[in-house]
Order: structure tokens, then C-alpha cells, then sequence
């Protein structure tokens, strides 16, 4: 039985790029998948070998998902960087928190 290596995947790509990636690594999740329950009917491997490539095989999707999550998060943190650059105009002077030029307090002692 042979075992595809897992190739890293490049995370510093733009916004459009991440969820062609994430779908990369699916897919390569996937197909791991497939190796492990055909390593369970290989009949030429030992006990012992079939443990160690179990054990591969499963730290390979660990390490995928770990990917898929850092894409995950990076996204999240420039949809947060993006809301946060357009919240400013919200917070405009109104007059009852944020003082305006004809409704401020001062205060001499």
C-alpha cells in the first residue's frame, strides 16, 4: 500500500483564494479517509504496520484540519478588520456620550 504525502498548502493567500483552498484540503482529508479503511482490508501489512500508518494517516488530517482552521480564522480576522474600518462613521458626535462643538461641559475649579 502506497502513501501520498500530505503537500503543504501556502495559508497567506488573498480572501478569494481561501475557500478553493479549504476545498483542496477536504479533499485531501478525504482521500486519507480512504486510505485508512483500505488499510483495515490490507492483508500484507502486520498489526505493528497497520498501527504506525493508522497512527500517519491520522496526524496527516489532524495537521489538515489545523490548516483549514488557520485559513478559517485568518478569514474571519479581515471580515472582522473590514467591519472595523467602517464602524468609525457610526460612532459620529451626537451629543449625549460623545460631545459635540455645541454640547460640551466645561468645568472650572
Amino acid at each position: 500500500m502506497s502513501i501520498s504525502s500530505v503537500s503543504s498548502v501556502s495559508t497567506a493567500s488573498s480572501g478569494g483564494g481561501s475557500t478553493s483552498e479549504i476545498a483542496s484540503l477536504n479533499k485531501q482529508i478525504q482521500s486519507i479517509t480512504k486510505q485508512l479503511k483500505d488499510l483495515s482490508s490490507d492483508d500484507t501489512l502486520t498489526d505493528e504496520q497497520k498501527s504506525e500508518q493508522e497512527q500517519m494517516l491520522q496526524s496527516q488530517i489532524q495537521m489538515i484540519e489545523a490548516q483549514i482552521a488557520q485559513i478559517e480564522q485568518q478569514q474571519a480576522e479581515k471580515a472582522q478588520q473590514k467591519q472595523e474600518a467602517q464602524q468609525p462613521a457610526a460612532n459620529k458626535a451626537d451629543g449625549i456620550n460623545r460631545p459635540t462643538d455645541s454640547n460640551q461641559i466645561n468645568v472650572y475649579v
